[in-house]
């Protein structure tokens, strides 16, 4: 029995974190992002934090959506070349009191920022959560604070600085951020902004935060010392259209009474509302791209017309082989092949193959041949080049091609489409 593809909800990737118990290596993920993934509609699909996971990502296709939140320090090499000119002793000061974040994980870094990095490529809905929003950021060219408050609090007045993280009371703690006018933020929050002079208390846990924003990225949240608590890309939000690019430094999905465990604000769920409207709307493009329509049946006159295409290329492929004095022929009995081919010129390397096979290109037999030679130097110096590439250069590269092999897949099924529906005029 096939399976109705339309009962298959989308899926969303989340990358695990990984911690100790009983001495041993254990991945998780925090449950409020499942549950709120779930009650939205798309099924959380956790990619495990292991030794070369980041070169196995295909075999998660398809990716309708991507999840990044909490998680250790980014390496700072990424994004920076040196550690901000911080002191030996300064360093230890910061792995001290931030122990249990200070610690990089470069195999998370590699997993997330390859999907990052896959998600901009493709336009692939994309949400970061306080780590996840950092990914983004440095997948885009931006750079981080190693440490909000030895390298941005000090810069500021008594007054404007701001705790962005408690370890006696993570749930519990919140500061105050401003929220942008005309962002998807404002929106989701506007009830809530009427009486507080465009400002909300969000929960936060972090020690690092954006410090140079990506040239396609706008701000939509400022703390008081001037830290950037969320930002989107606004040419790739459209939640109805299957577009959702976005990071939010704060923790909306734990802002709760602890009582009730009700939100603090009705906008609270509204990015991950957003953001699976987007997951579900891409997998409906990515599904009716990939639909394929069945190719009309032929009258009797169109079947008629089809084999005497095919008695042309026949006759052409005896000519190839044989040699054109050998092959008694009229010039008529080929016209209806060349007559196709000059109307369907676009055609791949792989057609024009099997094109030779049957003969057709003997009327241009020696550019046909001068291109193939032209391939196959083509071809030795890119197994050159491609041969000197790192892991990491040819896993970009891949992941592009794989992205440029489907566009071309699409508008040559279009085509070729087209072109069978013009035949049946």
């Amino acid at each position: 029995m096939a399976l109705d593809i339309s009962l298959i909800h989308p899926k969303v990737l989340v990358v695990s974190r990984r911690t100790v118990r009983k001495n041993k290596f254990v991945d998780f993920v925090g449950e409020y992002h499942l549950d709120l993934i779930v009650s939205y509609g798309a099924v959380p699909v956790i990619v495990p934090r292991v030794s070369g996971v980041h070169m196995l990502l295909e075999s998660f296709e398809p990716i309708h959506g991507v999840l990044l939140c909490e998680g250790e320090d980014i390496d700072p090499s990424l994004y920076d070349a040196e550690f901000s000119n911080f002191s030996p002793e300064e360093l230890e000061e910061i792995r001290k009191v931030h122990a249990s974040d200070t610690a990089i994980d470069k195999e998370k870094d590699s997993i997330e920022l390859r999907l990052a990095k896959l998600c901009l490529e493709r336009n692939i809905p994309f949400l970061g959560i306080c780590r996840g929003s950092q990914v983004l950021n440095v997948a885009c060219g931006g750079t981080l604070y190693q440490d909000v408050e030895k390298e941005l609090s000090k810069k500021v007045s008594e007054d404007q600085r701001v705790v962005h993280i408690n370890y006696e009371n993570y749930d519990g703690h919140r500061h105050v951020v401003r929220v942008v006018e005309s962002t998807p933020l404002e929106q989701w929050f506007r009830d809530s902004l009427e009486d507080n002079g465009r400002e909300i208390w969000v929960n936060s846990y972090h020690h690092q935060g954006v410090k140079v924003l990506a040239q396609r990225f706008v701000p939509m949240a400022f703390a008081p010392d001037g830290l950037i608590e969320g930002f989107y890309d606004p040419d790739a939000y459209n939640p109805d259209e299957g577009k959702f690019i976005m990071g939010l430094q704060f923790h909306p999905e734990r802002m709760r009474h602890p009582e009730t465990d009700a939100f603090d604000y009705p906008g609270c769920p509204y990015a991950y509302k957003e953001f699976v409207k987007a997951v579900i709307a891409y997998e409906k493009k990515l599904n009716a791209s990939a639909y394929v329509p069945k190719a009309p049946e032929l009258d009797q006159e169109m079947e008629k017309k089809r084999k005497k295409i095919i008695e042309s290329f026949s006759i052409a492929k005896n000519m190839y082989y044989g040699g054109s004095g050998t092959v008694s022929v009229k010039g008529s009995e080929l016209e209806a092949g060349a007559e196709f081919l000059e109307a369907n010129t676009a055609l791949s390397l792989q057609q024009e193959n099997r094109l030779k096979q049957m003969g057709a290109t003997v009327r241009n037999a020696s550019r046909y041949i001068d291109r193939l030679k032209m391939n196959e130097e083509k071809e030795r110096f890119a197994r050159s080049i491609v041969g000197k590439m790192s892991i990491e250069q040819l896993s970009d590269l891949l992941s592009f091609y794989h992205m440029m092999g489907q566009i071309c897949s699409e508008a040559l099924e279009r085509k070729l489409q087209g072109l069978v529906n013009d035949l049946a005029l």
